[in-house]
């Protein structure tokens, strides 16, 4: 099948990578424009456009979508199908209408759960035990079109966000091929999307990464690694902020945000304790908190937070 792919991040490679491995004839690759990193500023170019310039395949990315220049590319492209995974835009009536099969877009989430930018994050901040991708046809609306295919997998107990963005990509691009192939053949089911169960999964933030100690350690937990790789969670190590990468609960109570055993370094929380695994104290490089622990010594009864 003749496809133009959209997308941007890590997430939407392995979807591209899959459409090239299963013989599609990739007409043109839409990502984002390049954009600054590092301490030099350097500009670096997204994923997708890093894969898609590896296999020869010509690239566009467009600042806006609704000057009517991009349309006028799509249309001298032809797709029979566009395939949007993270591209990081809207697209407008007239390119959804386009191809001759549609859009179809993949999406971390099990819809109409977790409709919007942060899906999997989210998943994972609520502490579910179950994360998936849908794969649906395109609407004008946020996420609302009908859904295609849907494949879920278990979500680990301490399993980070970072860690759950690499294994739905992979999932992603299977039920992508599947759809596609789905089409191809007339096939494909549409399956409404039943809105009163649909909820939103919006943007995160760091103001949103600041441990709670109030809260039960569940919830801190899963604050923690729902912000893990960002904005990641922190706290106040006396002056000094303190991030957190990675944590567990365990046995224990105490004061909100008490070191309860400082060999270890578990803090009390609202409900129960939980042990910080992995930590990066401000200036410095991420570390087992174990490590800190040799050179820092935190008595138990030390307050974070505060």
């Amino acid at each position: 099948m003749r496809i133009v792919f959209m997308g941007t991040p890590d997430f939407a490679v392995p979807c591209l990578a899959r459409l090239i491995a299963d013989g599609h004839e990739i007409a043109g690759v839409f990502t984002q424009p390049d954009k600054p990193k590092g301490r030099g500023y350097k500009l670096t170019p997204p994923p997708v456009k890093e894969l898609a310039l590896a296999h020869h395949l010509p690239v566009w990315q467009p600042e806006k979508l609704r000057d009517g220049a991009a349309l006028e590319v799509l249309r001298g492209l032809a797709p029979q199908l566009i395939v949007v995974v993270a591209y990081g835009r809207i697209l407008p009536k007239e390119i959804l209408d386009l191809p001759e099969y549609g859009c179809v877009n993949v999406h971390g989430s099990l819809l109409p759960k977790y409709r919007g930018a942060a899906p999997i994050q989210w998943s994972v901040l609520n502490g579910d035990s179950v994360a998936g991708v849908t794969t649906m046809y395109m609407a004008e609306g946020l996420d609302t079109g009908d859904l295609i295919l849907s494949r879920e997998i278990p979500v680990g107990a301490d399993e980070t966000s970072g860690e759950l963005f690499d294994r739905l990509a992979a999932l992603g691009a299977e039920a992508l091929s599947e759809t596609v192939r789905l089409i191809a053949v007339g096939n494909a089911p549409r399956i409404p999307q039943d809105d009163a169960q649909a909820s939103h999964a919006k943007m995160l933030t760091k103001e949103m990464a600041e441990i709670d100690w109030s809260k039960p350690a569940q919830e801190v937990h899963n604050l923690i690694r729902g912000m893990n790789p960002w904005p990641t969670a922190h706290t106040r190590l006396g002056s000094k902020m303190l991030k957190v990468h990675r944590s567990r609960i365990v046995e224990g109570s105490g004061e909100p945000g008490a070191v309860l055993d400082g060999k270890r370094l578990v803090v009390g929380c609202g409900e129960g304790a939980v042990e910080l695994v992995e930590i990066q104290p401000e200036g410095s490089r991420r570390m087992p908190a174990a490590d800190y622990l040799c050179g820092h010594p935190v008595e138990p009864g030390f307050k974070l937070g505060v």
